[in-house]
């Protein structure tokens, strides 16, 4: 985990904003989608749809372990398929990063109020160092990859550890989601979640907000969301 220091924050804000990475932040869900299709290409099975569950919001140990399994593949050869994906991957980031319709605006808003920020992801640290860089390091408090936890998404510790990094109450928090994988760490952790649909439909429910986009989340959203989830939880 990487941090820096912020601001005194107004207690009226939330405490912090967490946001998922990966087609949350970034259009780079389809790139994970587009590196995983050439690589179980190159072991002779296409992706379908039917892969869906097991790659989209997943961290790369999680769908090299489905690739090996459903290509017959020995066990031993999983850790290869594991590099290829990140390395393939890591090429396609490093190419085409692309913020969300919305996000650099937030970014910026949260930092203009003294708001701690986090990227909590499921993706390894190159990956996520390159999107803060290029997203402006200046506007992110901290970051969380895959191997800062013992466990990742859908586990909750990504979020509490980001809270608990940050010094603050996770239920002073707002997740920002995007998949059912996030969504489900985030709700776990005990934060209020901002959902930010991307390949996934996904409806609304207590302690979760459904945007179509991160141009219609802004400081006085996020901060109703925490008020009330501070309520519920006390």
């Amino acid at each position: 985990m990487t941090a820096q220091e912020d601001p005194p924050v107004d207690r009226a804000y939330p405490a912090a904003v967490l946001f998922d990475m990966d087609g949350t932040l970034v259009d780079t869900e389809r790139l994970w989608w587009d590196a995983v299709a050439e690589v179980a290409a190159g072991i002779g099975r296409p992706l379908v749809e039917a892969d869906a569950p097991d790659v989209v919001g997943r961290p790369v140990t999680h769908t090299a372990e489905h690739l090996t399994v459903t290509s017959n593949l020995r066990a031993s050869e999983r850790a290869g398929v594991e590099r290829a994906l990140s390395t393939a991957f890591e090429s396609k980031v490093a190419r085409q990063i692309e913020p969300r319709p919305g996000a650099a605006r937030l970014l910026h808003e949260l930092a203009a109020a003294g708001v701690s920020t986090a990227i909590v992801s499921a993706s390894p640290r190159a990956i996520v160092d390159l999107v803060c860089e290029a997203l402006g390091a200046h506007l992110i408090s901290l970051t969380v990859a895959v191997e800062d936890t013992p466990a990742t998404k859908p586990a909750p510790d990504p979020y509490l550890a980001a809270a608990r990094a940050l010094d603050v109450d996770i239920e002073s928090c707002v997740a920002v989601e995007d998949t059912w994988v996030g969504l489900r760490s985030a709700e776990a952790a005990g934060c209020a979640v901002v959902v930010v649909p991307s390949a996934e439909a996904i409806p609304p429910a207590p302690g979760r907000t459904i945007a179509g986009s991160l141009e219609h989340v802004d400081l006085a959203l996020l901060a109703s969301l925490a008020r009330r989830q501070r309520a519920r939880a006390h």
